[in-house]
């Protein structure tokens, strides 16, 4: 499943030899006394482990082959740049071939969807259940190669299923081709009514997708998203981790972690930050699932879609997914100040209507978690604030300056050896952070979590520096994933 493995980060305190003043001297002391660095060997192996077939779990597991050089003739096989794994996926059903077949050139854009959406709906069960298993057995494969997405459809793609492992995405030459229409016959089949409805007025159409797996209690569970690449339907699924990790594991300081449980803080809003795939779900549920284990309440999730579905263990956990239990963001937020929460979680804050729902509940008392798609702590508070005309920004600066309690904004990093691990930046928010958001100084606010161990704030750079004094990352990767490479830089001399 989606790789977030190796949350290893210790507690951030200015006497600990794991701090980055410690890991600092560390380094000095072990550096290399030759031209041949730790860097240029930790590269080596890394790319030799993705040369080669590799094995993870009790069960040895296969990954895929990596790429080698490309071959002249470009044919998928050994050493010709194409991901590789034994042939496990069902042949593409007739039903996919003749409706791709008899699709009329003529048509384009809705017109051709719509005209494939017609002859499926001709088709009996077991030609759809065909189509279904077909899909299936391409996503099964995803667990055993440790896969986090994969890719299939459009003209982009070539032909080809793409996997996306490791963060790197590439072709996989054993799983057949498929011309854009079949792939688009297999990607309409996917959808329910309200979801080719979807598709037809947006273009694109978000859901959520499970597959059932012999021998587990939990089916492997997706976020999909199909979407028209140049007139032809492609999909993306995304992984949804089907284990918890332990709130431990993120290694915040014990201030900041006592933060987040309700137990402790029992109001504000926090932002769990980050772009695509740096693991902003898997932060998010292991925070959700130690409030779960520790008071008793009630937790309501807004997704779209709903990723890990929580049990409720101390607290009632409920979820409702948008398009299928809530029309919007903003709908589930109002509703929920209705059905007596203690926490509630909003999957994103991606428009003004969203974002001030969810300062007024914060703003009503409760403890609210939600996340967006920003790299730094700055930038999270920034980008909330240019939601709005600049006549209101004033009132919002200030609206959440008063409510927002944390910010974590994390990035997944290639790990020396294969795989990848978690850097964050951490801002706590104090009266100082307050001020210089209400006096639109969110300029300062860097300054005051660098400075900031005592109440477990770091920077994402100084993070970055201890992953590389402790030998976890290169030094080539911690400088390539800051945000301000001059304060890195400043840290390596």
């Amino acid at each position: 499943m989606r790789k977030t493995e190796s949350y290893t980060m210790n507690e951030q305190t200015p006497d600990s030899p794991n701090s980055v003043e410690g890991a600092r001297r560390r380094r000095s002391d072990s550096a290399p006394k030759n031209g041949n660095t730790a860097d240029q060997k930790a590269a080596d192996k890394v790319r030799t482990a993705v040369s080669r077939p590799q094995t993870s779990g009790p069960g040895g597991e296969r990954a895929l082959a990596a790429r080698g050089a490309r071959s002249s003739s470009g044919k998928p096989g050994t050493g010709n740049g194409y991901a590789s794994v034994a042939p496990s996926v069902s042949p593409l059903p007739r039903a996919a071939k003749e409706i791709a077949s008899h699709t009329p050139r003529s048509l384009k854009g809705n017109s051709r969807i719509l005209h494939q959406m017609e002859q499926l709906a001709r088709l009996d069960g077991r030609d759809r259940a065909a189509l279904t298993v077909h899909v299936d057995s391409l996503i099964r494969r995803m667990p055993e190669i440790n896969a986090s997405d994969i890719d299939l459809g459009g003209t982009a793609s070539n032909g080809h299923v793409w996997y996306r492992i490791d963060g790197e995405k590439m072709p996989d030459g054993t799983a057949g081709r498929y011309e854009p229409d079949e792939a688009s016959v297999l990607i309409l089949n996917l959808l329910d009514a309200q979801g080719r409805k979807k598709l037809i007025e947006w273009r694109a159409c978000d859901f959520s997708y499970s597959v059932a797996r012999e021998g587990h209690d939990r089916p492997l569970r997706f976020r999909a998203s199909a979407y028209l690449d140049m007139e032809y339907l492609a999909l993306n699924m995304r992984a949804i981790t089907e284990k918890l990790r332990s709130v431990d594991d993120l290694s915040f300081h014990p201030s900041v972690q006592r933060g987040l449980m309700f137990r402790y803080v029992r109001d504000g809003l926090t932002l769990i930050t980050g772009v695509t795939g740096s693991g902003k779900s898997t932060t998010m549920d292991a925070i959700i699932d130690a409030n779960n284990k520790d008071i008793n309440g009630h937790i309501v999730i807004i997704g779209s879609p709903i990723e890990y579905m929580h049990d409720s263990k101390k607290c009632i956990v409920r979820h409702r997914e948008v398009g299928r239990d809530v029309v919007s963001f903003k709908d589930g937020i109002v509703q929920a100040l209705r059905q007596d929460p203690d926490i509630v979680v909003i999957g994103e804050m991606r428009d003004p209507a969203t974002i001030s729902a969810a300062l007024e509940i914060t703003d009503s008392g409760h403890k609210v978690f939600s996340t967006l798609h920003t790299s730094s702590a700055v930038e999270s508070i920034d980008r909330i604030i240019a939601e709005y005309p600049a006549e209101e920004q004033n009132r919002v600066r200030n609206r959440l300056a008063d409510v927002l309690r944390c910010i974590v904004s994390q990035k997944l990093c290639p790990r020396v050896g294969g795989g990848r691990i978690l850097a964050k930046e951490v801002l706590w928010m104090t009266s100082s952070a307050r001020a210089a958001i209400k006096n639109n100084h969110t300029n300062e606010v860097y300054q005051m979590v660098w400075e900031g161990w005592a109440q477990g704030q770091i920077t994402l750079e100084q993070d970055l520096f201890k992953l590389y004094c402790q030998g976890l990352i290169t030094h080539e990767t911690a400088l390539n994933y800051s945000n301000n490479k001059r304060r890195f830089g400043q840290l390596i001399k």
